[in-house]
């Protein structure tokens, strides 16, 4: 067993990234993540069968553009399976814009999917509705790792992921190999809110 994330070297895995949640989670501990630096050290450290992420895209009408393109295009052509979905616009008390979407459903149902042809799952999330997919998986004999953090207050990782999870593994533990080292460092942020 490896000593990273608690992977086997001889486990077929696969990686599922909730990138809104993931990107918020590092936004409030303050640093970015490399993918390329994730994706090396996951395919050194077990046989990885495929790592996909999952995230909901704001679409301007105005210019046809998404402040998440250029992220999931790099991901799409590096390595990365790309499952994405509108974002729905509404508008807020405030009367401003906003945008509302969420890919929870597509990612839980490709984990279980997939379960039964693979040895452990590593979910990148905090957000306890996934402990349903994830006792199914387990069932499957399947082990689960999620990555998230509860070094923040409020913990951003649910208590029902984590005593459901095989092994949490806090995304504090993973800065040094995953951080962007050319992006500057950021305050921590206090807190964290769901969208």
């Amino acid at each position: 067993m490896s000593d990273w994330m608690g992977l086997d070297p001889d486990d077929r895995t696969a990686v599922f990234i909730d990138g809104a949640n993931l990107y918020k989670t590092a936004k409030t501990l303050g640093f970015d993540i490399d993918y390329r630096s994730l994706l090396a050290r996951l395919k050194r450290e077990t046989r990885l069968v495929r790592a996909s992420y999952y995230t909901a895209m704001q679409e301007d009408r105005d210019s046809e553009h998404s402040p998440l393109r250029p992220l999931v295009d790099w991901l799409d052509y590096n390595g990365f399976t790309m499952v994405t979905k509108p974002a729905r616009e509404f508008v807020g008390q405030d009367g401003r814009k906003r945008y509302r979407g969420t890919t929870d459903i597509e990612l839980a149902v490709d984990m279980v999917l997939m379960a039964e042809k693979l040895d452990c799952i590593v979910l990148f999330t905090g957000n306890g509705d996934f402990k349903p997919a994830i006792s199914r998986i387990q069932s499957m004999g399947c082990r689960v790792i999620c990555v998230s953090t509860v070094k923040t207050q409020p913990p951003l990782a649910s208590d029902d992921i984590r005593r459901q999870a095989d092994l949490f593994v806090d995304l504090t533990e993973l800065e040094d190999v995953i951080a962007r080292k050319d992006a500057p460092r950021r305050e921590p942020r206090a807190s964290f809110e769901e969208e």
